[in-house]
């Protein structure tokens, strides 16, 4: 009889982009090695500007003062983090024909077009794109990486982050994208904390987990902890 599926779930609050690429690449590590299951990281940034591989620099036509500007190692061309955004990062080990990055993908699009459905939010994908839409305006961003098979990176869902910091990137690099959030939709009452609520389930659902646990934030920062004493006892040994 296989083991039921069980991912786990960490809110972790309002995360600095340097920490949070660092958290997930212990988590990535002790994921590779078995020794985490699988996870869901659900956060806030302050204000960042983040772009992918290959992304082209141009698309930032200019930088606010005091904002980062980041090039990480995940698909997709240029987008804004800030408060009230809702930010995911899956650490997930993905085995068998899960072994598709455009399912993957297509996935998490689906994740977020069911949380949005549960709040009488009508979202859709777009042939030939990926992220999510309301209309004729793009409401959640997506990109990922992955390393031998283990996710990273992932998806932004504009909850009630002030859109204005959009105007200073060409959003995803895709000419005229308007922005938009749940806010802006009307939906006022949606907090961050309330539509990860929603998010968590639509995720469990859509992938297939049969049970869900919280993790404590505490042992998940103590990963990197165990990374860095790894790599100065290699130090020690060399």
């Amino acid at each position: 009889m296989s083991e039921a599926r069980k991912l786990g779930i960490a809110r972790l609050g309002t995360v600095e982009y340097t920490g949070a690429l660092r958290l997930q690449d212990a988590m990535v590590r002790a994921r590779l090695a078995d020794a985490i299951g699988d996870a869901l990281l659900l956060l806030e940034h302050p204000h960042v500007f983040t772009l992918g591989r290959g992304a082209d620099l141009g698309f930032l036509r200019h930088r606010p003062h005091g904002i980062e500007v980041h090039r990480v190692s995940r698909g997709g061309q240029i987008t804004y983090h800030g408060p009230g955004q809702l930010i995911g990062y899956p650490i997930l080990k993905l085995d068998g024909a899960a072994r598709d990055v455009g399912r993957y993908l297509r996935d998490l699009e689906a994740t977020i077009i069911n949380a949005l459905g549960a709040f009488g939010i009508v979202a859709t994908r777009r042939i030939g794109m990926t992220g999510v839409w309301v209309g004729d305006q793009k409401i959640a961003s997506i990109g990922v990486g992955l390393r031998r098979w283990v996710t990273f990176h992932g998806f932004a869902l504009n909850v009630e982050c002030d859109l204005k910091y959009f105007d200073a990137i060409v959003p995803c690099g895709i000419a005229d994208c308007e922005m938009t959030s749940t806010a802006a939709l009307g939906y006022t009452e949606l907090s961050v904390d309330r539509v990860a609520t929603v998010i968590e389930q639509s995720f469990a659902a859509r992938f297939g987990y049969e049970s869900v646990e919280s993790i404590g934030a505490a042992s998940l920062w103590n990963l990197i902890d165990a990374d860095v004493a790894r790599c100065e006892a290699r130090s020690e040994i060399t």
